[in-house]
């Protein structure tokens, strides 16, 4: 997810319970031109592995030795995005533009299958629009060129993020295919989850917007809790990704990420719409982390529910 799934959101979701987390995608072009706050995004933790890497481009070489690069720093997983249908990723003839051509696709794949040692998985969408549903098609593309496992998001890119996920196009991909594939879209806790694996046959799920304001959706205990447990639990948890945002970035984007995260973290709780417009007035970190102890303990023991959406980001989320 661009601009989220950052090392401090990564290392909240692993100590939550994620198995595995991804970086947000990177650019190949600008990986392989050596750019600085490129390599940045790339960067990660040792207690994060093991890791994937998500690359994303439209140039068959570029993206192989990208792949390259990534792996010689230590990515246990090189994942190809397939699925962003943000216009400026597609209109490159990336992220879900990919998948419109089957014959280079092929390429790419055989491209960066021969340029690395570690796994290799894709994500990808249904297909572009209704007319075009080759999810199947391509998965089996992939796995003919070497590709260990795939992510399915079903929705088309025509549908970017409206509507509800066809859960059967990921049953048709895994009827496809061999390979181990992996289920997403509209999964908002642990039942979804396991409602998924057993209408699907997929081996496993990946979370992607559902975990934007609770990553303790990869808690299954959570649900568990009762009501104003979960509110001291939420809270901790906040706080303790906001020490992770205060650790591993600079003041000026840490303010940027806490300010965020916080408006996703406060949606549905008593008084949210001023308290988000509140969140983004701060111009100082550690006032804002002052003004949320005092802001949640009131209005989060008054939250009817916990919220099952809240606005978009601006920003290319790949679910």
């Amino acid at each position: 997810m661009a601009g989220v799934s950052n090392i401090p959101f990564r290392l909240i979701c692993k100590e939550l319970g994620s198995s595995l987390t991804t970086s947000e995608e990177i650019s190949a072009k600008a990986l392989v031109h050596g750019n600085e706050r490129t390599f940045d995004m790339a960067g990660y933790l040792p207690g994060e592995k093991p890791i994937a890497m998500q690359i994303f481009g439209g140039e068959a070489d570029a993206l192989a030795i990208a792949a390259k690069i990534l792996e010689d720093q230590g990515a246990d997983i090189i994942d190809l995005n397939m699925g962003c249908p943000v216009p400026k990723i597609t209109k490159t003839g990336a992220g879900s533009a990919l998948m419109r051509d089957e014959v280079f696709a092929g390429e790419v794949f055989r491209k960066i299958r021969s340029a690395i040692k570690v796994p290799f998985t894709i994500k990808i969408r249904g297909g572009w629009d209704d007319a075009t549903i080759n999810a199947p098609r391509i998965a089996q593309i992939a796995e003919a060129e070497g590709v260990n496992s795939i992510a399915v998001h079903p929705r088309t890119r025509s549908q970017l993020y409206t509507g509800k996920a066809p859960w059967e196009i990921i049953r048709l991909v895994v009827e496809a295919v061999k390979i181990p594939i992996t289920g997403n879209g509209d999964v908002k806790c642990w039942d979804d989850a396991l409602r998924m694996i057993q209408e699907t046959g997929c081996k496993t799920v990946m979370i992607g917007r559902g975990a934007l304001g609770k990553p303790w959706v990869f808690d299954r205990e959570f649900e568990t809790l009762s009501k104003d447990t979960q509110h001291s639990y939420k809270f901790r948890v906040i706080e303790r990704h906001l020490d992770l945002i205060e650790e591993h970035m600079n003041p000026r984007f840490a303010l940027v990420q806490a300010k965020k995260h916080l408006a996703w973290y406060i949606a549905g709780v008593k008084g949210s719409s001023k308290g988000r417009a509140t969140v983004f007035t701060f111009e100082d970190l550690g006032e804002l982390r002052k003004w949320f102890k005092d802001y949640w303990p009131e209005a989060a023991m008054h939250a009817a529910s916990l919220p099952d959406s809240f606005a978009e980001p601006s920003l290319s989320i790949s679910e």
